[in-house]
């Protein structure tokens, strides 16, 4: 079973998508390769532990109830 994907949609100036197509075509793969692993490679040099009740105290507190129990084991 193939998972869901979630579609973006972005708007780039110009010279932006130039740029993008050409650096692509030099590494041998689509615009949308590069751009997924250009945002894959960002989102690994951002902290894993943001939206946490670890990282959050406020957000434990809130959080540490029986109705957001559910979202435990997600």
């Amino acid at each position: 079973m193939v998972a869901k994907r979630a579609r973006l949609t972005i708007d780039l100036e110009p010279d932006v998508h130039s740029r993008l197509k050409i650096v692509a075509v030099r590494k041998r793969t689509t615009m949308r390769q590069y751009s997924v692993q250009a945002i894959e490679r960002q989102l690994a040099e951002e902290p894993a532990e943001y939206l946490t009740a670890e990282a959050d105290p406020v957000l434990a507190e809130l959080w540490d109830n029986e109705d957001d129990a559910v979202y435990d084991d997600l």
